[in-house]
């Protein structure tokens, strides 16, 4: 998921896993699979990058845990 805002502010999280491509009319359009098109103060490049970085994210794994796990159970 990327937080982005449309034109009129308000911040929104887009699925980026829906996104099917970014344009600039000059406004910056994101169509989605489903058709839907959503106008966003960012630029093209800025989406994609968001995307890439979430996207990376994921395949980085889950972050370590700053609290210790739990006593462990023993079998």
């Amino acid at each position: 998921m990327i937080h982005v805002t449309r034109l009129d502010g308000t911040p929104i999280v887009l699925n980026c896993d829906l996104v099917q491509w970014v344009e600039e009319t000059p406004d910056t359009v994101v169509v989605l699979t489903s058709g839907e098109r959503v106008l966003v103060r960012e630029t093209s490049r800025e989406v994609a990058q968001r995307a890439l970085e979430y996207k990376r994210s994921i395949a980085a794994g889950p972050a370590l845990r700053a609290v210790p796990p739990s006593d462990p159970v023993e079998c």
